[in-house]
């Protein structure tokens, strides 16, 4: 019996690692004609010869650059004659404490590519998501719930872009296009070892411990999941559920127990 996912056509930004690149794999696995960008180009290559999918277009994009999300979105509708799917999943971290930043750019390079990266392509694809009624994804966190120290970029981005994309599910109300947001957890993936430090300079490591986190791989199939289901939001673990609710309910409690929770991570910027 075919998946729902079977000939569908899937846009998955930042696909080269993690959870991009775990939902690729899944969704060619059922079948669907996937689109996908990344910074690096061997790294897309490598990803094109390992699946070696006629199903798979591959394009050496930077999300935070309006052109080339315009292209990628462009060349993807040649390629394949539609879009149904769109999960802007590109994006990028950062661990430093704001008056502890060497420049803004730090705050800048955040928000050009998790929050302008979703919405050049989100932009580019809406006609074709309108015209067949498809749904349009955003990857985001816990932290566009509840800012978190030490991450005021990624906080402010991620808050960012569920603001852009609740607005966009209420204007599409009447359209049949579908909009939602997926929060995932602490997930073992390169987005810890690539986040900015105060410098704007890739920290290359990670304080937690990644064998306790949840896999890319079941990130990936709970957003598919999600997206199959037509849901509005879904935050994926039990602590990120209760985060949203005593922050809703209890903000000044959610204060101390927030800052208290990343006190005690490793080289935590709040131990000074």
């Amino acid at each position: 019996m075919p998946h729902i996912f079977t000939d569908q056509v899937v846009v998955i930004t930042g696909g080269t690692s993690g959870i991009g690149e775990a939902l690729v794999k899944q969704c060619l696995a059922y079948g669907s004609k996937v689109a996908t960008c990344g910074r690096n180009a061997d790294k897309l290559e490598k990803l094109k010869s390992t699946l070696g999918s006629e199903k798979l277009y591959t394009f050496a994009a930077d999300v935070s650059i309006q052109e080339d999300c315009k292209t990628f979105i462009y060349n993807t509708v040649q390629r394949f004659g539609r879009i149904d799917i769109l999960i802007n999943n590109a994006g990028m971290s950062m661990r430093a404490l704001f008056a502890d930043l060497d420049d803004l750019v730090v705050i800048k390079n955040l928000m050009d590519v998790n929050f302008w990266g979703c919405v050049y392509c989100s932009w580019y694809a809406m006609p074709q998501l309108q015209k067949n009624k498809g749904i349009l994804v955003g990857v985001s966190s816990i932290a566009g719930y509840r800012g978190l120290p030490g991450r005021a970029g990624y906080s402010a981005s991620k808050f960012a872009m569920q603001g852009f994309l609740e607005v966009l599910r209420t204007e599409n109300l009447k359209t049949g296009l579908h909009v939602m947001w997926v929060s995932p957890g602490f997930t073992s993936s390169n987005i810890r070892n690539t986040a900015l430090n105060a410098q704007g300079v890739a920290q290359a490591e990670t304080p937690l411990d990644e064998g306790k986190l949840m896999s890319a791989e079941e990130v990936a199939r709970q957003i598919l999941t999600a997206v199959k289901q037509r849901r509005r939001t879904r935050v994926m673990t039990f602590q990120g559920k209760i985060t949203v609710w005593l922050n809703k309910f209890f903000p000044s409690l959610t204060d101390k127990l927030v800052y208290n929770h990343f006190a005690k991570e490793p080289g935590s910027p709040l131990k000074k």
